[in-house]
C-alpha cells in the first residue's frame, strides 16, 4: 500500500522561508508527476506547483518566483521550498504523486495527509 508522509510545516514569520518534504513508500515502480496543493479554511484545494514528466513545471501565479517544487527520484521524495512567505500563504499543504506500483498497472494519484503552514505578520 502506498503512503505519502509529509513533514516540515509549522509557524514562520512573514518574509521567512520553509521547506516541506514528502516521502512515498510502497511497492513503487515509477513516479510520473509530483506536486503540492494547498487549502485554506472554507476553500477548495488549489495547485501550488507541480513537476510533470518532460520535465515541465507548473506554478500558481501567486507563488511564481517564490516557491520551488523539486524531486529526488532515488528517494521517492518531493520538496517544496518556500521563500518570501506571506500571511496569505497560510494553509494546509498537501503533496501529491502520480505513480505506478507493482500491484496496479495504471498510474494513480496519491495524496499526503496535509501539513499546516502558518505565516505570521
Amino acid at each position: 500500500q502506498v503512503q505519502l508522509v509529509e513533514s516540515g510545516g509549522g509557524l514562520v514569520q512573514a518574509g521567512g522561508s520553509q521547506r516541506l518534504s514528502c516521502v512515498a513508500s510502497g511497492n513503487i515502480l515509477d513516479i510520473e508527476t509530483v506536486g503540492w496543493y494547498r487549502q485554506r479554511p472554507d476553500e477548495q484545494r488549489f495547485l501550488v506547483g507541480r513537476v510533470e514528466s518532460g520535465p515541465r513545471s507548473v506554478y500558481a501565479e501567486s507563488v511564481k518566483g517564490r516557491f520551488t517544487v523539486s524531486r529526488d527520484s532515488a528517494k521517492n521524495t518531493v520538496y517544496l521550498q518556500m521563500n518570501g512567505l506571506r500571511p496569505d500563504d497560510t494553509a494546509v499543504y498537501y503533496c501529491m504523486m502520480s505513480l505506478i506500483t507493482s500491484d496496479s498497472p495504471k498510474y494513480r494519484t496519491y495524496w499526503g495527509q496535509g501539513t499546516q503552514v502558518t505565516v505570521s505578520s
